[in-house]
């Protein structure tokens, strides 16, 4: 939805929708939704105390974000995990990412510099896992890695690129979640660290081919794990 559309919303029936957005958005990126499960309006209606109207609204948004699908004639639901959509996620990613990372590198100042460093200091020491959160990526570091891969692209100073780099995270960050807990030996800091030092030493040509790598090997745990999926 547009943010023409929201603004003419009525400020009351706008803010309802923002709350049971955000619960809904938070609830899938839990996992309190398994992969295909269904997203009733009328269960949520109910749940949250709103209108139908209301909820509706949410779920729009939430499909927008690739966090649901609508299904013709069956209401909404969580992706399926399976779904061929996630590969051709990452491809988007490794074929964008990369070339916006070069730009970066090219036109990033100091001040770039310093907030690639202090985006990477905050996400070593974010615990990745807690145990009240169970055995996926906490919330907080998830938004400490989201902010980190951001950082690093926002030397481009291409406010169209970034906003495609957005998309194309949110859409891919349930599927990551949903694998993160299944490949232990992967060394994931070893993986930023060694992007952030490239990126610092302006060596795009090793920037980018470390960025690809990860990217790939996130892709690859996906792949494994859709064709476990049933």
């Amino acid at each position: 939805m547009t943010q023409t559309a929201r603004s003419s919303t009525p400020p009351g029936k706008q803010m309802l929708s923002e709350q049971v957005y955000a619960h809904l958005r938070d609830a899938i990126m839990r996992g309190d939704y398994s992969p295909g499960a269904s997203l009733k309006p009328q269960d949520l209606a109910r749940e949250q105390g709103v209108s139908l109207a209301v909820v509706r609204e949410a779920l729009v948004r939430v499909v927008g974000e690739g966090l649901a699908d609508r299904l013709p004639n069956r209401g909404f639901a969580v992706p399926s995990f399976s779904d061929h959509r996630w590969q051709e996620i990452a491809e988007a990613r490794r074929t964008i990412e990369p070339v916006i990372l070069r730009m970066s590198i090219e036109r990033g100042d100091v001040d770039w510099e310093a907030r690639v460093r202090a985006a990477h200091h905050r996400l070593v020491r974010t615990p990745a896992y807690v145990p009240e959160e169970g055995e996926y990526y906490t919330g907080t570091w998830a938004e400490a890695h989201r902010a980190f891969h951001r950082t690093l692209l926002e030397g481009c100073g291409n406010r169209a690129l970034l906003e495609t780099f957005d998309r194309l995270w949110t859409a891919s960050e349930l599927a990551r979640r949903w694998s993160a807990h299944r490949n232990p030996g992967r060394d994931g800091a070893e993986e930023h660290r060694r992007l952030e030092e490239a990126v610092l030493a302006r060596d795009a040509d090793t920037a980018a081919a470390v960025l690809v790598q990860h990217l790939t090997l996130t892709a690859a745990a996906l792949t494994e794990d859709s064709g476990q999926a049933t």
